[in-house]
């Protein structure tokens, strides 16, 4: 096949129009070498989501301690909290702390 022939060919007379050409190098160019390009936008479309589940979860943790705020504005719900979590006590109580063998951690249990 010489050079006639290929000119003759329909494929190739559409590859070598001067306007599929310039698309053609446009649509390459915007699509990975661009500062705006897909990939880029891919990338933040990812991040995106991203901040969008973590937004999510951070509203719930809120909600979680808001709840925990206006129990802990009752006084007797403070101080169960206070002698749950931080062991406080009142002037004349003892404490003693109950622990069970199978929850403590030996030797023989690691």
């Amino acid at each position: 096949m010489d050079l006639k022939e290929l000119k003759q060919k329909k494929w190739f007379k559409l590859m070598t129009n001067m306007y599929i050409l310039v698309l053609t190098i446009f649509v390459i160019w915007m699509a990975f070498f661009d500062t705006n390009s897909m990939l880029i936008h891919l990338e933040l479309r990812k991040e995106i989501k991203k901040l969008e589940k973590q937004k999510e979860f951070l509203k719930d943790e809120i909600a979680k301690d808001k709840e925990v705020l206006e129990k802990l504005s009752d006084s007797s719900e403070l101080e169960k909290f206070a002698r749950e979590k931080y062991y406080m006590k009142k002037e004349n109580e003892e404490i003693f702390l109950i622990e069970y063998e199978d929850s403590l951690k030996t030797k023989k249990n690691e």
